[in-house]
Parts: structure tokens; C-alpha cells; sequence
């Protein structure tokens, strides 16, 4: 239960510190502020929650760990709903704050929701916007899965992750408000209505598809090693405080000493 809890926690943090630059201090910070408050909130996040579920915040994420075999499908579904409920109550608690400015019209205003065509910050047509999620969702995601591979060194994850995510913000802000996370698009879309609600399909399934396509891709290019494949499945975690995993995975291959110089 208290995984559960802690991607619900995490991603109400993620969507309201990235939705809450957007909305309350977008004309101050423009493109890049809010770039880095979704950098840097998905960062703090990866070490403050990464230890009790592993901080995937995003059901992509989720659906492309399962795919890689580096997260249980069982538990995969309870995660999502967290993740939409966190997503939700962080929009929720959003609209509150926002609707105490006089004159504030979460439909007028966009409520920092994700869209196409007459909806795209530069009026992106529908295709644009889907190869744009979908591409970055994947590169999202094969950033995760080296990040966090059994290899990589140990406690660097956030920073890759959150300054991916950043990048990612940079580039497709203009386009369709950047989403790559169906729980970031779904609580805003509620409270906003309208056309962003009848958008949410694309912000919901490009990124699925680009997360299941870099799962292929990494897993492709770097094959599960079978010493290691039940430890990466039976784990709890997705980052790099999979300390004790590495561990084990290292002590079950330890290298071999050089032979003496004769």
C-alpha cells in the first residue's frame, strides 16, 4: 500500500510544481521556467519517493517498465491509478489556488492542459503533435531504462531523468504543451473541459506507444542478462536505490582476478 501511496504523493508533486509554474507564474518564467519546474520537481522526486516505489510517476513509464521486464505487471495497474489520482488531486488543489485571482477562467486560460491544432501553443496539427509525444515519451523512456539499468552507477538516476525531462519541455512545449505523461494531461483536462478534454485520447495513447517502443528498442539492444532477470523482476523499485539488487548481481558474478605476471 505504501508504494501506492508514494507514486501517488510523488506525482501530485510532479503535476503540480510543472502545472503550477505553467499556471500561476508562466508569463514571468516563460518556456524555460517551466521546463525546469518539471526537470527539477520529477528530480526531487526520483530521491524522495524512489526508495519506497521506485518513482514512476507516469503510467507510460510504468506500462514501459513492465514491457522491459523491470517492474511486476501485477502491480502495474495499482500503480496507474495512483498515479491518475495524484495527477488529479494536484490539479484539483491547483484550481483552488488559482481561482482566488479575480477573473480567472480555467477554460479561457487553458489551465496549463495539452492540446492540437487550434489547441497547440504554435497550432501543431494533429500528426505533429502525436510523433511528438510518442518520440518523447520514448526518449523519456530509454533514458529511464539505461538510467536505471543494473549497470549504471548507483545515484546518479535523478539528475539523468529530471534533466531529460527538462529537454524534453524545452522542445515540445511549443507544441503541444508537452505531456509524455497521460496522468500530467488527465487531472488539468477535467478542470479545464472543452476541447482539452476531447483531446486527452492523443495524450494518452502517443505516449503509451512511444514508452512500449523504447522498451523494445533498449531491450533490443541490451538483452535482459539471465543472472540478473529474476532479481530485476521480483524488485520493488525502478532506480537506483535498487542498491541491495546490484549488489546481489555483483557478488553472483564477481570478476575475475588477473592472472600474475610471470
Amino acid at each position: 500500500m505504501r508504494n501506492y501511496a508514494a507514486e501517488c504523493i510523488g506525482t501530485f508533486v510532479l503535476v503540480f510544481g510543472g502545472c503550477g509554474a505553467a499556471v500561476l507564474a508562466g508569463p514571468h518564467i516563460g518556456f524555460a521556467g517551466v521546463a525546469a519546474a518539471f526537470g527539477l520537481s520529477l528530480l526531487v522526486m526520483v530521491y524522495a519517493v524512489g526508495p519506497i516505489s521506485g518513482c514512476h510517476l507516469n503510467p507510460a513509464v510504468t506500462l514501459g517498465l513492465v514491457l522491459a521486464n523491470k517492474f511486476d505487471p501485477r502491480r502495474a495497474p495499482g500503480y496507474m491509478v495512483a498515479q491518475v489520482v495524484g495527477g488529479i488531486a494536484a490539479a484539483a488543489v491547483l484550481y483552488l489556488v488559482a481561482s482566488g485571482k479575480a477573473g480567472f477562467d480555467a477554460t479561457a486560460s487553458g489551465f496549463a492542459t495539452n492540446g492540437y491544432g487550434d489547441r497547440s501553443p504554435d497550432h501543431y496539427g494533429l500528426l505533429a503533435c502525436f510523433v511528438s509525444e510518442a518520440v518523447m515519451t520514448g526518449l523519456l523512456m530509454f533514458v529511464i531504462l539505461g538510467a536505471t539499468d543494473i549497470k549504471a552507477p548507483v545515484g546518479f538516476a535523478g539528475i539523468a531523468i529530471g534533466l531529460a525531462l527538462t529537454v524534453i519541455h524545452l522542445v515540445s512545449i511549443p507544441v503541444t504543451n508537452t505531456s509524455v505523461n497521460p496522468a500530467r494531461s488527465i487531472g488539468p483536462a477535467l478542470f479545464a473541459g472543452g476541447g482539452a478534454f476531447f483531446q486527452l485520447w492523443l495524450f494518452i495513447v502517443a505516449p503509451c506507444i512511444g514508452s512500449a517502443i523504447a522498451a523494445f528498442v533498449y531491450t533490443t539492444l541490451r538483452p535482459v542478462d539471465p543472472e540478473a532477470q529474476i532479481t530485476m523482476r521480483a524488485a520493488t523499485q525502478a532506480l537506483p536505490t535498487e542498491q541491495e539488487q546490484r549488489v546481489d548481481a555483483a557478488s553472483a558474478n564477481p570478476p575475475v582476478p588477473p592472472k600474475a605476471r610471470s
